[in-house]
């Protein structure tokens, strides 16, 4: 069995052609992974926009309503670095849903990934660094709010620390945050994961490996989810230009298989997001398929 990919055609919206963020990659993650053979049409599910309920039980009416009407302050906007279009809002919703969906088909077949979301730099009240919803925080709220799981683990191996999701529930018992991520690097002002993992510029693949091998499975064992939702960012690659770690494709992949491979051996779900990355558009969607990639792999090992 082929683990379930997550993806809406909407995901990729039209930016102005100097715009930063690769907004395309979605589009040609699609694509490639279908090219590489990880996936032929009838295994991508395709998710349904987030209800105003579920977005609710993290983010304040205020803001998503002055997000969706294109009321946001001129501030609020350049904090966030996306031009709130009408195609935006709505691939905003899809994505949302789309990691609630990635999380239930992990529930229901031990792994799922999801060719989007990560946007960990999402608050209550307000959007930055291309996040603007927080899609991992309102999928962990909706499963808890529905009795599906009663523990959930974020692993956060995005360059940058997740500090939204952190700051979301550092009251929250039952959701344990932890993030490896570059220490010089955004946010400036951190936040307090349940774990943090901070990482010295330029670390490369074997220390890498070294630092989060055998702290991720004693976090599983210490804390026992019942989900992990596992934020692949890829910007601690070499080439990365916000990245500033040195890890290489291969150091990505077995970092990938590192993660699900302790999740499923000990027969926890996983549901993964793909986070950030940002580079010429080619090279980043090679990248992002990594964990596509390891996810074929872990499915058949552990005869998913």
């Amino acid at each position: 069995m082929r683990p379930p990919f997550v993806y809406h055609p909407s995901y990729s919206t039209p930016l102005p052609s100097s715009h930063r963020f690769p907004m395309g990659k979605f589009r040609l993650l699609h694509q490639l992974l279908q090219e590489q053979g990880l996936a032929r049409a009838e295994h991508f599910a395709e998710p349904l926009p987030a209800p105003r309920r579920w977005l609710e039980l993290v983010h304040e009416p205020r803001y998503h309503q002055a997000f969706a009407r294109g009321e946001l302050t001129h501030a609020e906007q350049r904090r966030i670095g996306l031009p709130a279009t009408i195609p935006l809002v709505q691939r905003t919703w899809l994505a949302v849903g789309g990691t609630v969906l990635t999380a239930r088909l992990a529930l229901q077949h031990g792994l799922a990934c999801h060719l989007a979301g990560g946007t960990h730099h999402a608050y209550p009240d307000h959007g930055s660094g291309f996040c603007i919803f927080n899609d991992c925080a309102v999928a962990a709220r909706v499963l808890l709010a529905e009795g599906l799981v009663q523990q959930l683990m974020v692993i956060d191996l995005d360059v940058h620390q997740g500090d939204a999701t952190a700051a979301i529930f550092a009251e929250e018992p039952r959701v344990f945050t932890f993030s490896a991520h570059c220490q010089s690097n955004f946010p400036l002002r951190k936040q307090t994961s349940n774990v943090d993992l901070p990482l010295d510029d330029g670390l490369g693949d074997d220390d890498y490996l070294v630092a989060i091998g055998d702290l991720i499975p004693n976090l599983l064992d210490q804390v026992k989810p019942g989900l992990v939702l596992y934020n692949a960012g890829v910007d601690p690659h070499r080439h990365d230009r916000l990245g500033r770690l040195n890890l290489s494709n291969e150091g990505l992949l077995n970092r990938d298989r590192l993660v699900l491979d302790a999740c499923l051996r000990r027969s926890i779900p996983v549901a993964t997001v793909i986070g950030g990355g940002y580079d010429d558009l080619k090279p980043l969607v090679e990248r992002h398929a990594l964990v596509f990639r390891a996810a074929a792999e872990q499915a058949r090992l552990h005869a998913l």
